[in-house]
């Protein structure tokens, strides 16, 4: 497959390198355009960035070829796809699963799986995960094909455009029905995973709407307002309510022998055409059992 380009209308004269900054590149990816291979034309001509641009003009940015890391592995394995084009790629990530290789689970991971994905089907770069879960956590992963559509991603992320809904059990019972927790997390200094509530932590945000009270446990609804490491987990026992199966933040995993959480929808503008995307991810089998109980 041909490296990943882009072509951009141009619908006023001015300096190239202002336009390409209004179409989202960044200095950086310039700079991988420059010098890694890449190439910036205006109507089929090769330029510079000091190039004046003029309406009508076609502006074709041809993106460098990436190399998959070294250190991660393509492998064959399930890969449950919810979409997928020249830019982005959606996937349904099945609990108990890393979302990334780690020390004690170095293969089998979704990026692993998808690595053997885009060997197979000749996509140019390595992949970019956007939206990353927690090893038991399942549900929707946005992952990019390209540097440049990450960090057109990531900045909807920061912008607040994308959003993520998550579905989760939590213990206990609550007294109200929709609220909003809002307490900054930071590491816990006597651990280098596990995070807490802590005045000098950064800024998090949780939007919570429970769906079902049962008798000792609730079917919550949650919208990330921020995207901090283990959010839900730590506001929801901050507020004593863990999530099922969560022992590390006071869970207890007699019923589900996982953090029952689950990524159930994800909106987000594509980040070529600006159109309004919506995915959607049914529960897994066993926090639906537990809500037909």
């Amino acid at each position: 497959m041909n490296a990943f380009q882009l072509t951009y209308p141009v619908k006023t004269s001015m300096l190239l390198r202002d336009a390409l900054s209004g179409w989202g590149i960044s200095k950086r990816t310039l700079a991988s355009v420059k010098y890694g291979g890449g190439k910036i034309l205006v109507n089929g001509r090769e330029v510079t960035v000091r190039h004046v641009v003029e309406q009508g003009d076609a502006v074709t940015v041809i993106f460098p070829k990436e190399e998959l890391g070294g250190g991660l592995q393509a492998e064959s394995g399930p890969l449950k796809i919810i979409y997928e084009d020249e830019a982005l790629l959606i996937v349904d990530k099945p609990p108990l699963q890393n979302t990334i290789p780690s020390r004690e689970h170095p293969t089998g991971s979704l990026a692993n799986i998808v690595a053997k994905h885009f060997e197979d089907h000749g996509v140019p770069a390595t992949l970019h995960i956007a939206t990353r879960l927690d090893r038991d956590t399942s549900g929707l992963v946005c992952i990019a094909k390209n540097r440049h559509i990450h960090h057109m991603l990531s900045m909807q992320q920061k912008e607040k455009i994308m959003k993520r809904q998550y579905d989760a059990l939590a213990h206990g019972i609550f007294e109200e029905k929709q609220f909003t927790i809002t307490a900054p997390i930071g590491r816990k200094n006597s651990s280098i995973i596990e995070r807490e509530v802590r005045e000098d932590g950064q800024f998090a945000e949780t939007e919570v709407e429970v769906i079902r009270q049962f008798d000792a446990y609730a079917r919550v609804k949650l919208q990330l307002n921020t995207g901090r490491t283990h959010q839900i987990r730590v506001h929801l026992a901050h507020i004593g309510h863990p999530l099922m199966g969560d022992d590390l933040y006071g869970g207890i995993r007699d019923i589900i022998p996982r953090q029952a959480l689950h990524c159930s929808k994800l909106h987000l503008l594509h980040p070529v055409t600006e159109e309004p995307f919506a995915f959607s991810s049914p529960l897994n089998e066993d926090m639906e059992q537990l809500i037909h109980e």
